[in-house]
């Protein structure tokens, strides 16, 4: 005969709602959360992977989060795994964001390149994408500056732990009221009608530009570079600070020669890859030495 679970105490509840989440239903999620991404999630974020992971209790009609978390830590429970990581990660982005990153890239990275003859590789990295609007408005400031630029060597990869954003922004397809930011010059040029009605699609000549990859930022990179830019915003905020310094120490060696690192705007450069990286205006870094290190 088998006993009955305990009931954790009212006082281990983190918050009331129609499902109890208590500390140690958190640390266990906070736990597979870090293990896969490198994403630390403190007790301030209850409400959030509440909210969002309720939403999967009823999908799945489970009663408690205990059950959950039990699910997610078994072998049977890995797609469910990567279902919580996909609702726990922050997709906040829209065009254009932090537009002094994209008149820094048009004006010091992509013209100089242009001046010098464009010859060459040109390669910029988003690392990580969301749904698309920074790829995409990488590569509509790479072709403002440059029209001809798909005819030579260039390419954007661009980048994300979750494979459903990944397909969102290859699809490249926006409602209307999400082009905020894009100039009505860009509008035209650009994006094209895409069947219903209010959406609209980044035309193929751009989508052709950008390779949409899945990678995790805390796991191993396949790709070498050199990158002219690399975009890494409002990501590591998310890190604790050993994970922050790895991943700026792994961005140096994929630079270019004075190639530029853009980062979110409550994010800094700590640990060893400060001796590599200067700082070049707000939340703007750009390699030291003059030489792919």
């Amino acid at each position: 005969m088998t006993s009955a679970r305990p009931v954790p105490h009212a006082s281990d509840a983190l918050l009331p709602g129609e499902f109890t989440l208590n500390r140690d239903d958190f640390r266990r999620i906070s736990q597979m959360i870090y293990d896969d991404s490198g994403i630390k999630l403190t007790e301030g974020k209850a409400a959030l992977v509440y909210a969002r992971l309720a939403k999967r209790l009823r999908v799945l009609k489970m009663q408690a989060f205990r059950d959950y978390c039990d699910l997610v830590a078994s072998a049977e429970g890995q797609g469910e795994r990567q279902e919580m990581l996909t609702s726990l990660t922050t997709n906040v982005t829209k065009f254009f964001r932090e537009p002094h990153h994209f008149e820094h890239l048009k004006t010091q990275i992509v013209t100089p390149f242009v001046q010098k003859g464009g010859q060459g590789r040109l390669r910029i990295w988003s690392a990580a994408c969301s749904t698309g609007q920074e790829p995409y408005s990488i590569a509509f400031t790479l072709l403002s500056a440059w029209p001809g630029a798909a005819n030579h060597d260039v390419k954007i990869l661009a980048t994300d732990i979750d494979r459903n954003v990944l397909a969102a922004a290859e699809a490249g397809v926006y409602a209307e009221n999400l082009l905020d930011g894009v100039s009505p010059e860009m509008r035209a040029r650009y994006f094209e009608p895409a069947g219903e009605r209010g959406q609209m699609r980044v035309v193929q000549a751009v989508r052709r530009l950008i390779t949409f990859r899945p990678l995790n930022l805390v796991e191993a990179w396949p790709m070498q570079g050199p990158f002219q830019a690399i975009f890494c915003r409002n990501v590591v905020i998310y890190f604790d600070e050993p994970t922050q310094q790895g991943i700026w120490e792994k961005f140096t060696p994929r630079l270019a020669a004075d190639g530029a690192l853009y980062i979110g705007h409550s994010e800094r450069v700590t640990g060893p890859a400060g001796q590599n990286l200067r700082s070049q205006g707000v939340s703007t870094y750009r390699l030291t030495g003059g030489r792919n290190r």
